[in-house]
């Protein structure tokens, strides 16, 4: 009997690439990711996957062109309206990982409200990084923690990894079992970094617009071969 994994983490790559290899532009891409993302939503909820999270913008993709970055929000805002009835639909709670202070006020209004009215359902989990980039997660969570100790509230002899863990933007969140990046890079590009550190890793030359239910199969059948280990020698 295959095993599932609790918790899958994925980055989305390779929207530009397919919509060049199909003579259109890279926010035809995107758009074409974005409602992947809701497909494999409803697979992994369907397979037993408890946990789904997904790189959707990085602190860096600010760097991109400004009319790219300015579809890419736009996509953004129109997804959220679409989730908030997906939420509703399957029972899905969705949170958002990241620095949301940089966005659009009614981009955060719109997560804000997201998260709210789905915080009470409890049949999927799903997990949206946006303005996130792992660093930045860190160091937000080190200046939390050490306004903490400042005040009092917390002691310095009480930090440990679990305390530190408690200040991350995945504090009550298992950490990922598996991550699969697609498109064929093979690197980890400031995602979940401290999340990562047991999870297994999955990479595929499919592009994400592509990734499809017999791919996930495919990732999940991979796992299945590995040999689970959290630390120590064979």
């Amino acid at each position: 009997m295959m095993k599932i994994p609790q918790h899958i983490a994925i980055i989305l790559d390779g929207n530009g690439r397919w919509a060049k290899s199909k003579g259109m532009p890279r926010n035809y891409g995107h758009k074409a990711g974005a409602k992947n993302v809701e497909k494999i939503c409803d697979i992994a909820g369907h397979m037993g996957i408890k946990y789904l999270t997904v790189y959707a913008f990085s602190t860096e993709n600010w760097l991109r062109p400004q009319n790219e970055v300015d579809e890419l929000m736009r996509l953004l805002g129109s997804y959220m309206k679409t989730c908030l009835k997906t939420a509703k639909k399957n029972n899905m709670r969705v949170r958002v990982l990241g620095d949301i202070t940089r966005l659009t006020p009614q981009l955060q209004e719109q997560i804000r409200e997201l998260e709210k009215v789905s915080s009470s359902y409890d049949g999927f989990n799903f997990q949206i990084a946006l303005n996130y980039g792992s660093r930045d997660e860190m160091m937000r969570a080190v200046k939390k923690m050490y306004g903490d100790v400042k005040a009092g509230r917390l002691s310095e002899d009480d930090i440990n990894e679990e305390i530190f863990s408690r200040y991350l933007d995945t504090a009550d969140i298992p950490d990922p079992d598996l991550l699969i990046r697609t498109s064929g890079e093979q690197r980890l590009s400031n995602y979940l970094l401290w999340q990562l550190a047991y999870s297994e890793f999955y990479f595929t030359k499919v592009h994400w617009p592509d990734f499809d239910e017999a791919e996930l199969k495919k990732a999940v059948e991979a796992y299945n071969y590995r040999e689970r280990r959290f630390g120590g020698l064979s």
